[in-house]
């Protein structure tokens, strides 16, 4: 399964499981129908969600190195500073609450499965590998990094 190391954006991943979980949401019964609490839950989780993706992107663009997913290897430097010293990965941590926002929307107990499997599979197939890449780049700079940070929260 290496093949799907670092070929699939996280977004997509998202977007993917979000159009998943509407549909599973019509096809099985909900817990009950969302209402205000539930909507502003889910819009609420959703902005802390956004806020920390967003401060993990900003850090990279601050740090002029690169976002991009797919190519690790062309990280020009370590960000350890902000966000970062919070978790490893706030970009992903705010695509799970983003799926977590939407699950809570939904209302229907089976979405709850999406941001699990977005965690596994982005561990697998997107963290791993560009940990393995920062750790060839940066050496005992990342290891200690790596040490002290969670890889999530």
């Amino acid at each position: 399964m290496n093949f799907l190391e670092l070929k699939v954006p996280p977004p997509i991943v998202v977007l993917a499981l979000g159009i998943a979980m509407w549909a599973l949401s019509r096809s099985t019964p909900a817990l009950a129908a969302g209402g205000a609490l539930t909507t502003g839950a889910a819009i609420a989780i959703a902005l802390v969600g956004l806020a920390i993706g967003v401060s993990g992107a900003r850090a990279f663009h601050r740090a002029q190195t690169t976002s991009s997913p797919l190519k690790p290897e062309t990280t020009s430097s370590l960000v350890t500073d902000g966000i970062y010293r919070i978790t490893r990965n706030p970009m992903y941590v705010g695509l799970v609450l983003l799926l977590v926002a939407w699950t809570v929307y939904l209302v229907n107990p089976w979405c709850a499965i999406s941001p699990v499997a977005f965690v596994a599979y982005i561990t697998r197939f997107q963290i791993k590998p560009e940990e393995r890449t920062l750790t060839a780049l940066f050496g005992d700079e990342y290891s200690r990094y790596t040490a002290r940070v969670r890889r999530w929260l």
